[in-house]
């Protein structure tokens, strides 16, 4: 049974920054890249980047490019997504997911957690 838990969230202003956590654990993820998507209300969830196995990233929407950055603690099973300069479109419910590609498509990821709040407020 794989678990993805993620921690982090909450309210900032604008032009703060917040730091995402998605630990993973039930298995071994030695070829699996993990990968953030967020889903604000009314709109589609959407691809905010993806880290491979092996370090490698993969970006996401031009939106966050420049201020979300993605990278893995010292324990492979832990992915983390750095958000600064924080705006209010940036509000949504961001997801962590375990996929082998690691690309942009929400069919490819297999494992998702079950989400976290960020709420930028002006």
């Amino acid at each position: 049974q794989v678990q993805l838990v993620e921690s982090g969230g909450g309210l900032v202003q604008a032009g703060g920054s917040l730091r995402l956590s998605c630990a993973a654990s039930g298995r071994t993820f030695s070829t699996y890249a993990m990968g953030w998507f967020r889903q604000a209300p009314g709109k589609e969830r959407e691809f905010v980047g993806a880290i491979s196995w092996s370090g490698s990233i993969r970006e996401g929407v031009d939106s966050v490019k420049g201020r979300f950055t993605i990278f893995r603690g010292n324990a492979k099973n832990t992915v983390y997504l750095q958000m600064n300069s924080l705006k209010p479109e940036d509000t949504a419910v961001y997801y962590c997911a375990l996929g082998v590609s690691g690309d942009y498509r929400i069919r490819s990821y297999d494992y998702w957690g079950q989400g976290t709040q960020v709420t930028v407020s002006s």
